[in-house]
């Protein structure tokens, strides 16, 4: 009897992985600007907003899959600084300077140049690592 049920497919995998990183680095910000993980600031206008109005925002474009779930080089955005004003790069760039200096900066573009293949395993992997270091970072900050 064959099954009729479908698997689901990879961009929902990769949906869902992205869906908890999202949540992980937008939380991780928020307790980085505001010391609450309900607000945080974005990174590149320095403004406060609630979670859930912060997108995870990419400092290299396209969001190649080598760079998708980098930890440095994601960081809470706004909405019109991610996407009206494409990221607001010059501002980025600055905050990335700063924070972690050129070394970074040059390993992320070179990372950029990598090819990544993710299973539905690896994406699966993903989105329950960036679910549980939600949750410890959550609770190691009350």
């Amino acid at each position: 009897m064959k099954s009729t049920a479908k698997k689901d497919t990879l961009s929902k995998h990769k949906e869902k992985a992205w869906k908890a990183f999202s949540i992980y680095i937008r939380t991780r910000d928020c307790l980085k600007t505001t010391w609450g993980h309900e607000r945080g600031t974005c990174i590149t206008c320095n403004r406060e907003y609630p979670l859930k109005q912060l997108q995870a925002g990419h400092f290299i474009d396209g969001r190649n899959n080598a760079v998708l779930f980098s930890e440095k080089g994601v960081h809470a955005q706004c909405y019109a600084c991610n996407v009206r004003l494409h990221g607001n790069k010059v501002k980025y760039w600055l905050y990335m300077e700063q924070t972690y200096g050129h070394d970074v900066i040059d390993e992320l573009i070179a990372e950029s140049n990598q090819q990544v293949i993710y299973s539905r395993e690896d994406f699966d992997e993903i989105a329950e690592k960036y679910k549980q270091k939600t949750v410890q970072l959550i609770a190691s900050n009350y």
